[in-house]
Order: C-alpha cells, then sequence, then structure tokens
C-alpha cells in the first residue's frame, strides 16, 4: 500500500494516533503524509515527542499529546511545542505527561486489554500533582511488611491505529528490526489498526531464514508500506546515518512560526510524498548519511535430517 493510501484509510480526524520508535526508526514520512492530508483534532501518543510532532503541531494536526519526553534530542528545543505549552500560542495544547516507564505500563495494559497496570516508579514523584490518570488502588495482596499496600497505577491506551517504522517486512507484514527497539511491538498489539512503515519489502524466505529478528506478526498488521529513507532526520540501523545537523537546525527553524511554516510549505506540503521530499535533499547529501557494513554472524537454527 502507498503512504498516501494507508493514511488516507486509517488515520481520520479526532484519532487517537500512536507514533512510535525510539531514537532511530522514528515514523516521520507517516507524519509528514498525515500534514499533507491535513488531519485534524488528533490526539497523538508518542513516548519521545520529538520532530515530527513539533511539525504536526506547526501543522494544526494535533489538539491532545500524551507523552514521556518532549525535545528537540541533543540539539535543543522544540519552539512550536514550547509556544503551545508556555504561552498557548497560537492556540492551546492538551498535555498529558507520563514517566517513560508509566508510558510502557500502558502500553503494557493496553495490549493485554487490561483495566490498568501497577508500577512503583512514582512514589515520590511531582507527577501524580499534575496528572490525575496516575491513580492509587489498594493491592489485592500484603505488601512486604505484611499491612495493606496502595500501589500506583496506570490506564491502558488503546489508539485508534499505531503507526511504526522497521528496516523490513514481507508482504504479509512479518516484520523485523534490529538495533534500539522500544515498546513498538505492545504499541501495535495495544491499536485497534497497524501500519508498519519499512525501508525494504523483502521476499518471504528472508524473513523465515532468522525468524527471531521478527517483532511484529503478519496477523497484527493492517497495512505494510514501502517507503525508503522514511525515519530521517532519525537514522535507521545498518541503512543510513542520523542527519545531526538537521537536528541543531530544527532549534532554529522552529524558533521562528514564519520560519517554521515556511519550511513546511517547501518541504511537506510543497512535496507530493516522501518519494519527492528524498529526491529534493539530493543524491549528494544522502552520500554524506551513508554507513558502511557492520555485519552480525549468522546463527544455526538447525534442521531435521
Amino acid at each position: 500500500m502507498s503512504m498516501r493510501s494507508a493514511i488516507a484509510a486509517f488515520v481520520h480526524d479526532g484519532d487517537t494516533v500512536c507514533l512510535e520508535g525510539f531514537t532511530h526508526l522514528i515514523p516521520t514520512a507517516a507524519g509528514h503524509e498525515i500534514i499533507r492530508q491535513g488531519r485534524r483534532d488528533l490526539t497523538v501518543v508518542r513516548m519521545t515527542a520529538d520532530i515530527v510532532v513539533d511539525q504536526m503541531l506547526a501543522a494544526g494536526c494535533v489538539t491532545r499529546l500524551v507523552s514521556s519526553f518532549v525535545g528537540n534530542s541533543s540539539a535543543g528545543s522544540l519552539g512550536e511545542l514550547r509556544r503551545r505549552v508556555e504561552s498557548a500560542d497560537p492556540a492551546p495544547l492538551a498535555f498529558e505527561e507520563y514517566s517513560h516507564y508509566g508510558m510502557i505500563c500502558r502500553y503494557l495494559a493496553g495490549s493485554q486489554r487490561l483495566p490498568f497496570y501497577p508500577l512503583r516508579s512514582y512514589g515520590g514523584s511531582d507527577l501524580p500533582s499534575v496528572n490525575s490518570a496516575l491513580r492509587k488502588v489498594t493491592s489485592p495482596y500484603p505488601g512486604p511488611d505484611g499491612e495493606p499496600e496502595q500501589i500506583y497505577v496506570v490506564p491502558p491506551v488503546n489508539p485508534d491505529v499505531t503507526i511504526i517504522h522497521a528496516q523490513r517486512a514481507d508482504r504479509s507484514g512479518n516484520t523485523q528490526m534490529w538495533g534500539l527497539t522500544g515498546i513498538q511491538a505492545e504499541a501495535v498489539y495495544a491499536a485497534e489498526k497497524a501500519v508498519v512503515v519499512v525501508e525494504e519489502i523483502v521476499d518471504e524466505a528472508v524473513i523465515r531464514s532468522d525468524p527471531n529478528r521478527t517483532l511484529v506478526p503478519a496477523h497484527a498488521v493492517d497495512a505494510v508500506v514501502c517507503c525508503p529513507r522514511g525515519a530521517h532526520p532519525s537514522f535507521a540501523q545498518g541503512y543510513y546515518d542520523r542527519d545531526n545537523a538537521f537536528y541543531r537546525a530544527w532549534s532554529h527553524i522552529s524558533k521562528d512560526p514564519r520560519r517554521l511554516q515556511d519550511w513546511l510549505d517547501e518541504w511537506v506540503r510543497g512535496t507530493a510524498g516522501h518519494a519527492e521530499y528524498v529526491e529534493k535533499l539530493g543524491a549528494e547529501f544522502w552520500a554524506g548519511l551513508a554507513v558502511g557494513e557492520a555485519l552480525s554472524e549468522p546463527v544455526n537454527y538447525g534442521r531435521r535430517l
């Protein structure tokens, strides 16, 4: 399925949309297509809300953000997000904040269809004072001292659609990922629908040759989109490097609302799709993000003789 068709079919105004990918494999191209198609009133769930969230905010797609970290990782700030949170400029943003582990527990509860998930890490934290969804319940079991124990719980998250980026999948949707992995599988299981964006579609035999690398099985996937370089400016382990210069530049671009809108007009709204975005950056640019080989040794899965 094309990216345009997948977003048209699975992302609707008012939806809760999960975009996951930790440090690399960030589904940027999917976020850009959501902007091109002018989606509105979205709740975006993303543990590490970064540049793509800032861009979707500036494009007017998002009214609510659920996250455990916001920032232009290692490079500065997110100008649009800061304006929305600090001064409701140009409109207020509903922001629901958790810890990283709190978000993981929300995905675990959502993927297992549980009513809540208990965790200890909010003890002594100020987060419960700003997020009423962090609540305490009485454990049905005695605590370490034998007395009744109060413990924090978080609610499940069940997005209308989860979108993740991965290195490769077969045409059925069996999805393989390596390098840094996060909570992508649980985010897929928690959602009503799931779209997987990959750097390449490979033959089923490639997937079967290394089954332990399959993080998301086909039965959990509703659409597979082949979109090379779709995680830029983040990296895709083994395919291309992180565009650190763009991360640094984004702090300056997003600081100025007019400059930010000009960037969106030129690079997102002014391109027909991600292929045009990639072509516009040019071959010399992509050569600068090329990576060399660092092959893993094959393992022997064995077979009956």
